[in-house]
């Protein structure tokens, strides 16, 4: 028992720089109490003392603000950042050393008794603030929901799902990204760089607006040298309007959507 309590405190160590000490952690942390208190109940709700594991969860949520019901099962050095208002439902389940943020949902989507309503967190899942995940479904093996994020459906080990409904972003590619986040150890509240796909589809798009911008302007300087001089009647064949210098400012718009 105190050993998987020293596991706990020590997690809350590793990722919270607020944390400074273990009498700190152990005192003042209401994510390490319910966590400690869910385990109690979860005991009595698997050995047929029901109500007992109810009213402990009840006790737990008025304590800490977090309720989890008890028969939600939660692996080792699960960390519940803050965490006011989380609300973990009965066939959740919550894999080794996810980090679970303030005012995430782990709810379900079907009214049957006995079935798998509600999701499954693989381990070292980062679920951010004010993230709803809906339904029976595996969240993989270090994935990441961004904060106010609503997932109704699987997510793949190693991915990012961010938005309402939740888009679901690969794995990165990036190298220098993925060395930032093995420092890091993890991705605080679940949103890093590059995440949201409406913005990497805009910035797609804005470079391909200002690569056609150049080959407009290039196409019109050539036009300018085949037409020559002017002709005696004054007229060029060029137009005073025609696009002879690039204005397509891809920088600022790129600012605009977060590159």
């Amino acid at each position: 028992m105190f050993s998987r309590l020293r596991l706990d405190i020590q997690c809350i160590l590793d990722r919270d720089p607020a944390a400074r000490t273990a009498w700190e952690v152990l005192t003042c942390y209401p994510g390490l109490h319910a966590v400690v208190l869910h385990r109690r109940a979860h005991w009595c709700w698997t050995h047929g003392f029901k109500w007992l594991g109810r009213f402990i969860s009840h006790l737990t949520r008025g304590l800490t603000g977090i309720e989890i019901h008890p028969g939600a099962k939660i692996g080792e050095r699960v960390f519940f950042d803050h965490a006011m208002g989380v609300v973990v439902g009965e066939t959740a389940e919550i894999g080794d050393g996810c980090t679970i943020y303030q005012g995430v949902t782990l709810g379900g989507t079907a009214l049957y008794k006995g079935a798998k309503r509600h999701p499954t967190l693989g381990k070292n899942v980062v679920v951010g603030a004010g993230a709803q995940v809906l339904g029976g479904f595996t969240v993989g093996d270090g994935a990441r929901i961004g904060s106010n994020a609503v997932v109704v459906k699987p997510v793949p080990a190693g991915a990012t799902a961010v938005g309402n409904p939740a888009r679901v972003i690969q794995a990165e590619q990036d190298i220098k990204r993925e060395q930032a986040a093995s420092q890091m150890g993890f991705s605080a509240y679940g949103v890093t760089q590059n995440d949201d796909p409406l913005s990497l589809a805009l910035r797609g798009l804005i470079d391909n607006a200002s690569t056609q911008d150049h080959q407009i302007c290039m196409l019109w300087q050539a036009i300018e040298k085949l037409a020559g001089p002017q002709p005696p009647n004054g007229r060029n064949c060029v137009p005073e309007d025609a696009a002879r210098l690039e204005t397509f400012q891809a920088e600022k718009l790129n600012q605009l959507v977060g590159k």
